[in-house]
């Protein structure tokens, strides 16, 4: 028969404490906080399948080895030289300088960590230093650690290798957050902020990180003067630069001109440059426009149209954003667009003349389109357009109608000017989205004319489009139209 012993309660004979102790379900094994407990045994098993062992909150283990971890001391931030310890981890804030680690001595199986605490280790570096003739990967001497947002641990495996990264991080982790943003004209339209300068100023970023702090932009460029001459160019259009999405406009209300690429900001202010129209001086030249910039997008001026020998020339229509529309007076340089190139272009030729019999000048070349040559009317190119949505709810208030719902067109050629010999009364170019028209051809022989070929008109304000090329007249009365000033425009997610 097996022996058994049937007890509730073990007691100390020196004072009658419990030693075991049964109370209800629970068995307490122990007399005392200063009494320790010594199990003794080649093999000693806790618990029993299925079950759970736990220490008591507040409780310490000692014997069992670390976990493969560390412990992180956040209440000591590293800012200078220090030692450090096995078993611990440490952030390490060098925007102060440079300073260095001082591993511990090496014992197979001791475990430190380093984490960049400021994102300044790529400027000011951690040195590791190795205690005594201790190894860092097999080599003896310092390693430095030097990638921005870094965290390494080490493991020392023994006197061959000594301590080797087992963990090397050098992703940085950020959280989000909504760009906060001054400067210009700004427009809301659900979630967007659309920032509106129609003339020098900053766009001042005061919060924003992560992937959500990401712009949409429009630069447009000043647009060039008509050409200044007896049935002159038309001036080109202001370059054109767009990019769609951070808010994705809807791909069929956008320019196909839009760029896929977004741009990342920062907190920081950035300034804001917004090309002008080239003037038109009398009486011999005339001024292409002037580039827009924000940030790295910058867009070139339009080209002016050509000047006529009779008026100071030849002075070949300029290249630019688009190119300026050839004259009518034998020979015919209209300009290039997409001068500098960018992709998508961010504009396009000027038209040619037409020379003798009809002697009309080429239109300039505007965003969408190419001018058209003086023999095909010597209108404006086309403008390019941008969705009412990308500017708020009083989109109206810029650039002009376009053909389609709910679009705003900006960047058009101006008109070529006309001529006025019997029996070819030419009839002038039409600017096109906010370029001036040609000028119309006059003599005082010629009612309603009064000593002088009529103006090329003006291009609308801040829609950067080219200016009218001057009528055919005395050349002292010649007067081409000047160019419209430039826009920039800021997009992004607010909320």
């Amino acid at each position: 028969m097996t022996s058994k012993i049937k007890v509730d309660n073990i007691n100390k004979v020196s004072d009658d404490s419990n030693i075991i102790k049964k109370c209800g379900t629970t068995t307490t094994i122990g007399s005392g906080a200063s009494n320790p407990i010594v199990v003794d045994g080649s093999a000693i098993t806790l618990g029993r399948c299925g079950g759970t062992v736990a220490l008591a909150s507040g409780a310490t283990q000692t014997g069992f080895g670390r976990t493969g971890t560390v412990d992180w001391q956040t209440g000591s931030i590293k800012t200078s030289t220090f030692t450090a310890a096995n078993g611990e981890g440490y952030f390490c804030n060098t925007t102060g300088g440079a300073f260095t680690a001082n591993l511990p001595a090496g014992s197979a199986g001791a475990i430190v960590s380093f984490k960049d605490y400021a994102n300044t280790w790529q400027t000011n570096n951690l040195t590791l230093t190795a205690n005594g003739t201790d190894k860092i990967n097999g080599v003896n001497g310092d390693a430095t650690l030097n990638i921005e947002d870094q965290s390494v641990t080490l493991v020392y495996v023994d006197s061959t290798k000594g301590w080797r990264a087992v963990q090397d991080s050098t992703s940085s982790i950020d959280g989000a957050q909504f760009i906060a943003a001054t400067g210009g004209t700004v427009l809301t339209n659900g979630n967007f902020k659309t920032h509106i300068f129609t003339g020098p100023g900053t766009f001042c970023v005061s919060a924003g990180s992560g992937p959500i702090a990401v712009v949409d932009y429009l630069v447009i460029a000043g647009g060039g003067a008509g050409g200044k001459t007896s049935y002159g160019g038309g001036g080109g259009a202001g370059g054109f630069r767009i990019s769609n999405s951070a808010g994705c406009v809807p791909a069929p209300t956008m320019s196909p001109l839009v760029a896929p690429t977004n741009l990342p900001v920062g907190v920081s202010g950035y300034p804001i440059t917004v090309g002008g129209g080239g003037s038109a001086p009398n009486p011999n030249t005339s001024n292409a426009g002037s580039n827009s910039i924000f940030s790295t997008i910058t867009s070139a001026g339009g080209g002016t149209g050509e000047v006529a020998p009779a008026n100071g020339g030849p002075l070949p229509a300029a290249q630019g954003g688009s190119g300026g529309g050839g004259h009518a007076d034998n020979a015919s340089n209209n300009g290039s667009g997409n001068t500098p190139p960018v992709s998508p272009p961010q504009g396009n030729n000027g038209g040619a003349s037409q020379s003798a019999p009809y002697q009309f000048g080429g239109g300039g070349g505007g965003a969408g389109a190419v001018g058209n040559d003086g023999n095909n009317s010597g209108t404006g190119g086309v403008g390019s357009f941008i969705a009412d949505s990308f500017i708020g709810p009083t989109a109206p208030s810029y650039g002009t109608p376009g053909p389609v719902s709910s679009t705003r067109y900006f960047a058009g050629g101006g008109g070529g000017g006309s001529n006025a010999n019997t029996p070819y009364p030419g009839t002038p170019g039409t600017g096109q989205n906010g370029g001036g028209n040609g000028g119309v051809p006059g003599y005082p022989s010629q009612p309603g004319n009064i000593g002088g070929g009529q103006a090329g008109t003006a291009a609308t304000a801040n829609t950067g489009s080219g200016g009218g090329g001057s009528g055919y007249g005395p050349a002292t009365n010649n007067i081409q139209g000047a160019g419209g000033s430039g826009i920039v425009m800021i997009r992004y997610k607010f909320q």
